[in-house]
């Protein structure tokens, strides 16, 4: 093995180490509506989320069918979501930095409002 084609690896790993490192470091965790849960239209519905936003990250962003749909600045709490239309729903909060870059932590439901 030629020692220059060791570098690739060694990068690969490392960036894997990194991203590791930055998972066991930030969290996400959407504790209503459960993945799966069924919504009803005519509700106030609620997402209720605690996060852990780590080194890289300031605050998080909350996504409807990858629309962005508000800015949480709170680590905890809870959010009422605008009136959601019948059907299939992704609802993902993602940690963002200052610059309101994703830095890879997010967690995502799949709802279906009735």
């Amino acid at each position: 093995m030629r020692s220059s084609s060791i570098y690739p690896i060694l990068g690969a790993a490392l960036l894997a180490c990194s991203q590791m490192s930055l998972a066991q470091n930030a969290s996400v965790q959407i504790a209503s509506p459960a993945d799966g849960a069924k919504l009803d239209a005519m509700a106030q519905n609620k997402v209720v989320y605690e996060v852990i936003a780590g080194p890289k990250g300031d605050h998080t962003h909350l996504y409807v069918d990858s629309k962005e749909v508000a800015v949480l600045r709170q680590l905890k709490g809870s959010y009422a979501l605008e009136t959601l239309s019948p059907g299939k729903h992704d609802i993902c909060i993602k940690v963002v930095n200052k610059g309101h870059t994703p830095i890879g932590v997010e967690q995502c439901v799949k709802v279906t409002v009735n």
